[in-house]
């Protein structure tokens, strides 16, 4: 009895587990998504190419 309770438990978790995953990847996906639909992809490019000339002594 006791050992069926724990293998619920297990299998409860793996399911909680997958849910939150699928949740947080849904999530990422959504705001990635969000970023690129307003332009943030040319400022953070446009920030790192200004960090790295300056890195480098050309800016």
């Amino acid at each position: 009895m006791q050992s069926k309770n724990v293998l619920e438990n297990k299998d409860n978790s793996k399911v909680k587990l997958t849910v939150i995953r699928s949740i947080l990847l849904v999530a990422a996906l959504a705001l990635i998504i969000y970023g690129l639909s307003c332009g943030g992809f040319k400022d953070v490019m446009s920030k790192a190419i200004r960090i790295c000339y300056e890195c480098i002594g050309i800016g």
